[in-house]
């Protein structure tokens, strides 16, 4: 079992920065790909950015490309993901997952998002225009 915490989400204006942190609890995180995934109400939950377990390998949205950037600390056991740039379509509440049984590639698409098995409570950004 992983639990997983997101912290870090806020209000923002347009064209700011946040960073997101997922800590990880329970067994060796270092051994998991970990994701970003954000959802709106009303909508379905979306694929934000994934990395590898090694940290060599990093997919992304391409609405979120060249703004935001995942990084993991096995050190630490969490992962970030870096917002810069932030528009006010960025709002969302954001979900960090992990998964041992999977690749960062797999995981950013819809068949591995279907079998994710962790995932936090998610974090909450806002971004006014």
């Amino acid at each position: 079992q992983v639990q997983l915490v997101e912290s870090g989400g806020g209000l923002v204006q347009a064209g700011g920065s946040l960073r997101l942190s997922c800590a990880a609890s329970g067994r060796s995180f270092s051994n998991y790909v970990a994701g970003w995934f954000r959802q709106t109400a009303g909508k379905e939950r979306e694929f934000v950015a994934t990395i590898s377990a090694t940290g060599g390998s990093t997919y992304y949205a391409d609405s979120v490309k060249g703004r935001f950037t995942i990084s993991r600390d096995d050190a630490k056991d969490t992962v970030y993901l870096q917002m810069n740039g932030l528009k006010p379509e960025d709002t969302a509440g954001y979900f960090c997952a992990a998964d041992a049984k999977m690749t960062a590639g797999l995981m950013s698409t819809k068949l591995g998002f279907l079998h994710i098995n962790y995932w936090g409570q998610g974090t909450q950004v806002t971004v006014s225009s």
